[in-house]
């Protein structure tokens, strides 16, 4: 069984504004840095997207690869990897926690990433770290910055 990367943030929103941050992948090239494109090639029949294409840039590691995510609840989605130019794994998740009665949330995001070519394990845990790291600070920083843009993403996706 693979190892995987776990890391937890606290955000300042309600757990229902993160999940719309984190469902509307159409926006993730405007907050998450690596990621340069992303198509919703379907949706479930809730409208929640079930395979995105992402075209992702991280300085050496350049790929296009294609998500398929499965949403849990309200408050946990996962994803795996339909396929890959660079990587042979690509399994994670995004797990929320309401706290303070819901005006705060903790999300949990879990990684695991094997690429073909040949790499130490250690070096695949430290890349890991990089990118949950990246992408829980840039989740925290759109959603604090605009929380009413985020609640509304929710409603957007939905309606979809």
């Amino acid at each position: 069984m693979a190892e995987h990367t776990r890391s937890s943030i606290t955000i300042d929103a309600a757990p229902a504004a993160v999940m719309g941050v984190i469902a509307d992948f159409d926006r993730y090239p405007e907050w998450t840095g690596e990621v340069k494109e992303a198509e919703v090639l379907s949706r479930d029949g809730e409208g929640r997207a079930q395979q995105v294409r992402l075209l992702l840039d991280a300085g050496a590691i350049k790929d296009d690869h294609t998500l398929a995510y499965t949403w849990i609840s309200s408050d946990e989605v996962r994803w795996s990897l339909v396929r890959s130019q660079m990587l042979r794994t690509l399994d994670g998740s995004y797990a929320l926690a309401a706290l303070d009665g819901g005006r705060r949330t903790e999300v949990t995001y879990q990684l695991t990433v094997d690429v073909k070519i040949p790499m130490l394990g250690m070096i695949k845990r430290k890349a890991e770290k990089v990118i949950i790291d990246r992408a829980l600070a840039g989740l925290k920083k759109r959603v604090e910055a605009a929380p009413e843009e985020a609640a509304g993403a929710t409603d957007a996706e939905t309606a979809s």
